[in-house]
């Protein structure tokens, strides 16, 4: 007998992602539900759904009600690490209800990550070398696909929508708390701020790129100090720190032509001033014209002229290893694999990046894209398209 699938949504990426996949789900004839924790979610998901008002103390007594009186058999996440979540991933496992985890894709760009019971770091992919190649040589070589189109432009007005409402209706749900560290009400000027400032930032790192050109360059791509990723899988406090450290060994060990550039992420709305932390730094390691900042540039361009890419446990790293450039990550990642990344300390890595090897990084990829990748993005109408039909296939519905 088939069973009888009922899905339960809680918080998703900004934006209508979530809601359309619902909708999705629901033209297939199975149940979906969704329960809203603050005003952003409401926002994204503005019809039938169900509103958690209470405290956070209360949530595990809810949700398992909730559990029990939909029959939910899915439960579907932005994310694993968040303090509602990991509760409601722990309250579901006791009742056998599957739990699905979304998440940025572990392979840039056109990807999204959709796996069972966690991502990252609680992700259950093997990290051996001959396992990827094993696996690997038992799957098709991957088709040639047509790009995702992306906006980071709609990515910024949906997280600004989104965050503008979890501050409007902080009244309506006086207790939620999100997960995010720092001031909602800051992140939401945040937003208004960065809007205004595009046009100077794109300007800026414009000519900061044009004058490197030819020259030998590191790239470390900035990640949210908010971001679990920092906050949960590495060493450091917060991105500031990890970029301290990355300034402090390029300083002590990387030849005297070399040029580090840190690179903005694209969704920081924080007000921390990155450019003068980067001069505070030139002037503390002596590296006057030596490290950059930037907010901007496309960064598949800026890893092809780069000597190598060192990060915490970014995604974007992956650019870095499709294009065999060398990686050498300081946090917990996915990728950070015996043949893919730099074997040895930070310290060694700018006088001898070592390259990943040949053909691994395809091997791990085609893993990937059969295991826990799933086509689509976020950035674009016809990436949401994609990606919903890419995860209704990876459900099984």
């Amino acid at each position: 007998m088939t069973e009888q699938r009922a899905f339960l949504f809680l918080q998703g990426p900004p934006g209508p992602f979530f809601c359309r996949l619902g909708a999705a789900l629901q033209s297939r004839g199975i149940p979906v539900y969704r329960i809203n924790l603050s005003g952003g979610d409401q926002i994204d998901w503005p019809q039938g759904s169900v509103n958690f008002r209470d405290r956070f103390s209360n949530w595990p007594v809810f949700l398992d009600q909730f559990l029990r009186d939909k029959q939910i058999t899915d439960l579907m996440l932005f994310g694993d690490c968040r303090p509602y979540h990991v509760s409601a991933h722990g309250i579901a496992s006791q009742r056998g209800v599957r739990t699905h985890v979304l998440e940025e894709g572990y392979v840039r760009p056109h990807w999204m990550t959709l796996e069972l019971e966690g991502v990252n770091a609680r992700s259950s992919l093997s990290r051996d070398k001959e396992w990827f190649i094993s696996e690997a040589s038992q799957l098709p070589l991957e088709a040639e696909l047509p790009p995702v189109t992306a906006s980071f432009r709609r990515r910024s007005r949906d997280s600004y929508l989104y965050y503008r409402n979890v501050l409007i209706g902080r009244w309506r749900y006086l207790h939620y708390r999100s997960h995010r560290s720092g001031s909602i009400v800051m992140e939401a000027l945040g937003w208004t701020w960065r809007f205004l400032r595009a046009g100077q930032y794109r300007k800026v790192a414009e000519a900061v790129l044009a004058d490197l050109v030819g020259k030998p360059i590191f790239i470390l791509p900035l990640q949210l100090s908010g971001d679990y990723q920092i906050r949960t899988h590495s060493s450091f406090p917060d991105m500031q720190s990890a970029a301290a450290y990355t300034i402090a060994s390029f300083a002590s060990h990387a030849p005297q032509n070399a040029h580090l550039l840190l690179k903005g992420h694209p969704l920081d709305c924080s007000f921390f001033d990155w450019s003068h932390f980067v001069k505070q730094q030139a002037r503390l390691r002596n590296l006057a014209n030596r490290i950059h900042y930037i907010d901007g540039g496309d960064l598949e361009e800026i890893v092809r002229a780069a000597r190598g890419l060192v990060c915490v446990n970014s995604t974007s790293a992956t650019l870095a290893l499709a294009n065999g450039t060398p990686v050498c990550t300081i946090g917990e990642a996915i990728y950070d694999i015996a043949g893919l990344t730099h074997p040895r300390h930070l310290d060694s890595f700018w006088t001898d990046a070592q390259p990943p090897e040949p053909g691994l990084y395809a091997a791990f990829r085609r893993v990937l894209a059969d295991r826990c990748l799933v086509r689509g993005g976020l950035a674009s109408e016809s990436a949401v398209t994609t990606l919903i039909g890419s995860v209704v296939s990876r459900l099984g519905i």
